[in-house]
């Protein structure tokens, strides 16, 4: 019930004015147009990455991540150790996130293609690829799986943009593409 009751209480009977008409044809065809452009980029253009996402438990994961690194480690950096892997072309890419680190750092080559597998061992992550606009929702429990081909190569910031705790500013890491 409203303070002031409207002056014709079968207000929806009362003509609509042809500006105010006008402006909701607008908004409707706007409207239709977005929602059909939705899909036509998503299968067109390259911004929209196709994924998988698979159930899995974090220690089997993280024992995958760990035989990849082991299998495809090149060196290692920084004063905790990280090792830099450089698989082949084509093959399965594993990266995961855990309080407060991406583990291992990848090492790519420029046009090859990969499919990169990602996944927590604790808490929802985010996977963001800087400067590139790839945002990826990384949770505990889930493998996403997406096909990848760097098409620049260079050294590129991987940080979370997913607030996972305390520690959740220092959560950083590298991916350096390559030309080989």
């Amino acid at each position: 019930m409203s303070i002031f009751p409207p002056e014709e209480r079968v207000w929806w009977n009362t003509p609509v004015e042809k500006t105010e008409v006008l402006w909701v044809t607008i908004a409707f065809i706007w409207g239709l147009i977005m929602f059909f452009m939705m899909p036509y980029w998503h299968f067109t253009g390259n911004q929209n990455m196709s994924n998988e996402a698979y159930q899995i438990s974090p220690d089997r994961y993280s024992d995958r991540t760990e035989a990849f690194a082991k299998k495809y480690k090149v060196r290692e950096e920084g004063d905790t150790g990280v090792p830099v892997v450089r698989p082949p072309a084509g093959s399965d890419v594993y990266l995961l996130g855990r309080l407060w680190e991406w583990w291992p750092i990848l090492e790519l080559e420029r046009g090859k293609s990969y499919r990169l597998h990602l996944s927590s061992l604790d808490y929802q992550h985010g996977f963001s690829l800087q400067p590139e606009n790839i945002n990826i929702q990384v949770h505990p429990g889930y493998e996403s799986v997406m096909t990848v081909t760097p098409n620049t190569s260079g050294e590129f910031g991987v940080i979370c943009n997913e607030f996972c705790g305390i520690g959740h500013h220092t959560m950083s890491s590298k991916m350096y593409v390559i030309d080989k």
